[in-house]
C-alpha cells in the first residue's frame, strides 16, 4: 500500500491538479484561437497577399495517377506525396497567434496579483535601546 499512498499523494497535490486544469482549458483555448486564425485573421493575410488561402499551397513531389484533381486533398487521398507548406504556414501563424495571446494573459494575470506586503523588520537592539531612552526620559 505504500505505493498507493505515493501515488495518492502525488495526484491530489495542488501543483498537479492546476497542471491539469491548466492542459484542458489550453486545450479549448486553442480550438478558440485555431477558428481565430483559420475564420477572421487568414482571410484577411490572404486577402492583403492576392486572395491566397494558405492551406492550399503545395508542391507534387509524384506523379500523380490519370484523373486524380489537383486538390491538396484528391492527391492525400490517391497517395501521391505532397510537400504542403501552406498548411505548415498556417499551423505557424496559429502557433505565433497562441504564443502571443498566452503571453498578454500571463502578463496580465501577473500584473494582478498583489504582493503580500513585507514583513516589518524586527527592531535591532539599538533600536530598543533608543525606544526605552525615549521612554524614560518622558516618565521624568
Amino acid at each position: 500500500m505504500g505505493m498507493m499512498q505515493e501515488f495518492k499523494e502525488f495526484a491530489v497535490k495542488g501543483n498537479v491538479m492546476d497542471l491539469a486544469v491548466g492542459v484542458i482549458i489550453g486545450g479549448a483555448f486553442g480550438k478558440i484561437v485555431d477558428s481565430v486564425v483559420g475564420d477572421l485573421i487568414m482571410p484577411v493575410v490572404g486577402a492583403i497577399f492576392g486572395k491566397l488561402d494558405f492551406s492550399s499551397l503545395f508542391v507534387v513531389l509524384g506523379t500523380p495517377p490519370a484523373g486524380t484533381a489537383t486538390t491538396l486533398d484528391a492527391l492525400k487521398k490517391a497517395g501521391v506525396p505532397v510537400f504542403a507548406y501552406g498548411n505548415f504556414i498556417t499551423v505557424a501563424v496559429n502557433f505565433a497567434i497562441l504564443a502571443f495571446i498566452i503571453f498578454m494573459m500571463v502578463k496580465q494575470i501577473n500584473r494582478l496579483k498583489k504582493e503580500a506586503p513585507a514583513p516589518a523588520p524586527a527592531p535591532t537592539a539599538e533600536d530598543v535601546l533608543l525606544l526605552r531612552e525615549i521612554r524614560d526620559s518622558l516618565k521624568k
